[in-house]
């Protein structure tokens, strides 16, 4: 951040009085400016044994797959948002269940929300942001092709309760490992049964 958005004059980054962390401070007008993680929804939106995957038509990892999800808007519930980010992208309507997943990335200043969901019917396409969206059992998955670690990790758990025959809500985060390989730690916390 360069500029203030109150008064348009440069920002400084330091720790304002009273605080204990770097902000973005306004010399001029004495605005702090407050960056905090974003918060992703989305859903497991299943149907008949079988679950809604979409293949982004967008970067990050452009024509991989993933669950539909994406950052919260202003003036709605993470329900809300999960079933917005559903209809957008696989362009089909969805009965949000109970909460699945919360991860933490803390390597990109984001909280993951994943709901259970049941489509609504069997209609669905690709959204603008993505180029395909299927219906897949789970030996049908592309592991190899699955776009994001919290997406593979969310999957992962869902299949292991679903052959258990329980879902638990689950917690936890995942970290990027140094290096320049693509390699992840993940720490999870089980709670109650759904």
């Amino acid at each position: 951040m360069n500029f203030c958005s109150h008064c348009g004059e440069a920002v400084t980054l330091r720790v304002p009085d009273g605080d204990n962390l770097p902000r973005h401070v306004c010399d001029a007008c004495g605005a702090v400016h407050y960056q905090n993680p974003k918060i992703v929804v989305g859903c497991i939106p299943e149907w008949e044994e079988r679950i809604l995957l979409c293949k982004r038509a967008i970067e990050p990892r452009y024509g991989l797959w993933t669950l539909p999800a994406g950052f919260m808007e202003n003036g709605e519930t993470v329900q809300q948002g999960a079933a917005r980010e559903t209809l957008e992208e696989a362009r089909a309507e969805v009965a949000i269940g109970p909460l699945y997943v919360l991860f933490n990335l803390p390597h990109i200043n984001q909280v993951y929300m994943l709901f259970r969901a049941r489509l609504e019917n069997p209609e669905f396409g690709p959204g603008a942001e993505s180029l395909e969206a299927r219906l897949m059992r789970e030996d049908e998955i592309p592991w190899d092709e699955i776009a994001f670690p919290v997406i593979a990790e969310s999957l992962k758990l869902y299949y292991g309760d679903r052959a258990a025959g329980r879902f638990r809500l689950r917690s936890g985060h995942i970290e990027r490992l140094p290096g320049p390989e693509r390699r992840f730690r993940t720490s999870i916390y089980v709670h109650a049964e759904n």
